[in-house]
C-alpha cells in the first residue's frame, strides 16, 4: 500500500510541476534528497554499528541474562502464560532495554528472535507439549499480540537514533528532545500495557 502512495505521490509531484514549469526545481531536489539520505543513512549506520557492538558486548558478559533476571516480574505480568524458562523472554529483555536505551534498530534483532521463539511455542501448544491457551493457526497469541504492542509504544530514557537525526541536520541542541520524548514514551507505554492487559482478558473469556 505505501508503494502505491508513494508512486502516486511522486507522479502527481512530475505532472504538477511539468504543467507550472518547474521541472528544474524538481530534478535539483530529487539530486539534493538523495545525496543527503545517503548522507544520512552513513550517519546512522555508524551510530547503529555502534550500539549494536555495544549490545553484543553485553550480552557476551552475561549483563543481558542479569538484566533478563531483573525484568522478570515485569515479564511474568505482561505475559502470565509464557513458560518461565522459555528462551522467549531473554529476547524480550534484550528487546525491551534497547527500546529504553532508545536503540530501535539494535532492538530489531532481538525482537525478530522473540517473534520466532514465540511462534514455536504457539506451535508447542498445539501439539500439546506446552501449557496455555491455543490459538487457531494463523492467529497470532497473547504474548505476540503484546510484544508487538510494547516493542511499538517503546518507552525511551534516551532517543539516540532521533538525537542523531537532530545533530545531523544541524540543531543547536540535538538532546533537547530527551525529556519530551520520556513524557511521550511513557504515556504510550502506559497506554499499550493496560490496553494489551484489557484486550488480554476479553480473549481468555
Amino acid at each position: 500500500m505505501l508503494n502505491y502512495l508513494w508512486a502516486g505521490m511522486i507522479i502527481v509531484g512530475v505532472i504538477f510541476a511539468a504543467f507550472t514549469g518547474k521541472m528544474p526545481e524538481v530534478t535539483n531536489a530529487a539530486l539534493d534528497s538523495s545525496k543527503e539520505a545517503v548522507t544520512l543513512c552513513i550517519t546512522m549506520m555508524g551510530v547503529m554499528a555502534l550500539w549494536v557492538g555495544i549490545m553484543e558486548i553485553a550480552k557476551a558478559a552475561g549483563m543481558m541474562e542479569s538484566a533478563a533476571r531483573r525484568l522478570g516480574p515485569f515479564i511474568r505480568f505482561l505475559f502470565p502464560d509464557l513458560p518461565k524458562n522459555h528462551p522467549a523472554r531473554e529476547h524480550i529483555a534484550a528487546n525491551i532495554i534497547a527500546n529504553v536505551l532508545g536503540l530501535g534498530w539494535a532492538a530489531t534483532p532481538a525482537g525478530l528472535k522473540a517473534m520466532e521463539e514465540l511462534g514455536k511455542l504457539e506451535e508447542d501448544r498445539r501439539k500439546g507439549r506446552m501449557p496455555g491457551p491455543v490459538r487457531a493457526r494463523g492467529i497470532a497469541s497473547n504474548e505476540m499480540c503484546t510484544f508487538l504492542i510494547l516493542n511499538i509504544s517503546s518507552l525511551q530514557l534516551i532517543p539516540v537514533n532521533v538525537i542523531a537525526y537532530r545533530s545531523q541536520y544541524g540543531s543547536v541542541n540535538p538532546a533537547a528532545i530527551v525529556g519530551a520524548g520520556i513524557a511521550a514514551t511513557a504515556v504510550s507505554t502506559v497506554a499499550a500495557v493496560v490496553y494489551c492487559k484489557m484486550m488480554n482478558g476479553k480473549r481468555r473469556i
